[in-house]
């Protein structure tokens, strides 16, 4: 026996099983499912919000008071929107908070507010956006309760 050779029966044998056809199709269309899966999960994710808003500017009045500048990006400009605006300590606690309203208008609209504050705010922010209008808030009733 050569050292290339190896004794017989001892491993097993060197034949090749391969997967039938089919299953071979089914793997294939199982993984192109998943990806498939993966790339709407990741769009969903990862791409662009419908609607966003950020902080352009903001102002400390005084103690008890912080203006805001938003500015809202929105993909239906037909649509009203609503924003959360906030104002927030130099510990970083939220010491106000406001929901606007912005109307329909262009693609990218300025909304200013002057937000009340129960201390000094250090920064006024937008904490978010979304097109689920509270009817409260399009009606400019009050809510009860």
């Amino acid at each position: 026996m050569s050292s290339s050779q190896v004794p017989e029966g001892r491993y097993g044998s060197r034949a090749r099983r391969t997967a039938p056809p089919v299953a071979r199709w089914v793997l294939g269309a199982l993984v192109l499912v998943v990806l498939a899966g993966v790339s709407v999960l990741g769009y969903q994710n990862l791409g662009s919000a419908p609607i966003e808003g950020k902080q352009v500017a903001f102002d400390v009045l005084d103690d008890g008071a912080v203006q805001v500048t938003a500015e809202v990006r929105r993909d239906d400009p037909a649509a009203p929107a609503e924003c959360v605006i906030r104002a927030r300590a130099e510990s970083g606690e939220e010491v106000g908070r406001k929901e606007v309203l912005v109307p329909p208008g262009g693609g990218t609209v300025r909304v200013d507010t002057v937000l009340r504050t129960s201390h000094r705010a250090t920064i006024g922010e937008v904490y978010g956006c979304t097109y689920r209008v509270p009817e409260y808030l399009s009606t400019h009733q009050r809510p009860t309760g």
